[in-house]
């Protein structure tokens, strides 16, 4: 099943599953997007007609007649703008809010139903499948750092396994590298020297990036990583100038680290922040000839 045809049958089980399909919405006698409509008013902020049609992809003659439903049932009434007295700002009566409150509530609880159905972790499977589709559909373009915690490390292991295998060729012997690395720095890292970062946003894991003590002046950078979708947005020179401030911050002269030659964006990144190339080597390793390239600055 290609791309298109996976989202297709996506979109059909989902909108049967959920019961969207019905003329009427979970019994209320609105469809679908009489009731979007309402919970925009209720909800969404939108005061004008226009400004609804944009926000939901809607005809504007096509909502203007289910406005003048809506108003017919004395569920909104409209009021000039005092910013432009050419404008009418739409706003809910009481009745219209009790009527948003009760689709509102019945939406809650025919979700509430459908979520008791499944185990926890198929629940927090869907979270996460949700989330990554809203990321799809909408890539983060800012995101937060956060400090390791538990969890994160599985995911590390589990991303780069997987993109460097598909991206690179790479056997499992560069997921258990990662997994070593992780181990040890779990084990026996020293927080008053060293850090690692999770990048976040739109709700789940973008990147990583760590800070290793190699002696008393230098300082390592290992698993700089940023998935497919948060890259060329400027999270990865955010994650590493944090890496780089650490270093300064406790007293390290030098950051140094270790790329592939192929990894060129991620070179690109080094060069132009300061890193001084050290020099490269050809190796055999993790089931491919690769190019090591030595990068260091200097803090």
């Amino acid at each position: 099943m290609d791309d298109i045809e996976a989202l297709r049958d996506f979109s059909r089980f989902y909108t049967q599953r959920l019961g969207l399909l019905g003329q009427s919405y979970l019994d209320s006698g609105l469809g679908m997007t009489e009731v979007r409509v309402l919970w925009e008013l209720a909800n969404g902020g939108l005061g004008t007609a226009r400004a609804i049609a944009e926000r939901l992809g809607l005809d504007e003659g096509y909502l203007s007649r289910l406005l003048a439903g809506f108003e017919r049932k004395g569920w909104i009434e409209r009021k000039p703008d005092p910013e432009d007295a050419r404008r009418r700002r739409l706003a809910l009566t009481a009745e219209g809010r009790k009527q948003a409150a009760s689709h509102d509530a019945a939406s809650r609880k025919a979700v509430g139903v459908f979520l008791g159905e499944m185990s926890p972790d198929a629940r927090a499977l869907l979270g996460d499948g949700l989330a990554r589709v809203k990321q799809a559909f909408n890539p983060p373009r800012t995101a937060e750092l956060r400090d390791l915690a538990p969890g994160d490390s599985g995911w590390i292991v589990e991303r780069h396994g997987l993109l460097y295998a598909r991206d690179e060729g790479y056997d499992a012997s560069f997921e258990a590298l990662v997994a070593e690395i992780m181990a040890e720095f779990i084990r026996n890292h020293d927080p008053a020297r060293e850090r690692g970062w999770i990048a976040w946003g739109g709700g789940r894991r973008l990147g990583s990036v760590f800070c290793v003590s190699r002696g008393d002046k230098t300082a390592q950078l290992r698993l700089f990583f940023l998935e497919p979708e948060a890259r060329g947005l400027g999270l990865g020179r955010m994650m590493l100038e944090a890496c780089l401030g650490f270093a300064r911050e406790k007293g390290y002269r030098e950051l140094v680290l270790w790329t592939h030659e192929s990894h060129r964006a991620a070179c690109r990144l080094y060069e132009r922040a300061g890193f001084e190339k050290l020099g490269s080597r050809a190796e055999h390793e993790f089931g491919q000839d690769t190019v090591v390239v030595d990068y260091r600055i200097g803090l």
